[in-house]
């Protein structure tokens, strides 16, 4: 019932950029909180940005402050990840993450966003 489907994802140079965009949908009220995780090969999903709509407060891993730039529009539940001077160690599958249920007040964690997308691949060359 509940869908999540990202897409912006590509091939790009290190120093260059893309944006990704999300849409939640199959539901009749917005999440409280959207976000975005990253797996790599090796790795775990991990934290990437998020955002609240009340109050429009942003959150990001350390890894990508003042690089990365989470938007949205709690009108019709999107949410945008603009990424800038990328870097190869952001290569990896994106997800977009939904909270319906405020659990993101306890935490920044997987397990706190209760739908996932299917992901969508970003590749940074060196």
């Amino acid at each position: 019932q509940v869908r999540l489907v990202e897409s912006g994802g590509g091939l790009v140079q290190a120093g260059g950029s893309l944006r990704l965009s999300c849409a939640a949908s199959g539901r009749t009220f917005s999440p409280y909180a959207m976000g975005w995780f990253r797996h790599a090969p090796g790795n775990e999903r991990d934290f990437v940005a998020a955002i609240s709509w009340t109050g429009g407060n942003t959150y990001y891993a350390d890894s990508v402050k003042g690089r990365f730039t989470i938007s949205g529009h709690s009108a019709n539940n999107t949410v945008y990840l603009q990424m800038i001077d990328l870097i190869p160690d952001d290569t990896a599958v994106y997800y977009c993450a939904a909270d319906w249920v405020a659990a993101m007040k306890s935490g920044l964690h997987e397990a706190n966003f209760g739908s996932w997308g299917p992901g969508t691949q970003v590749s940074v060359s060196s």
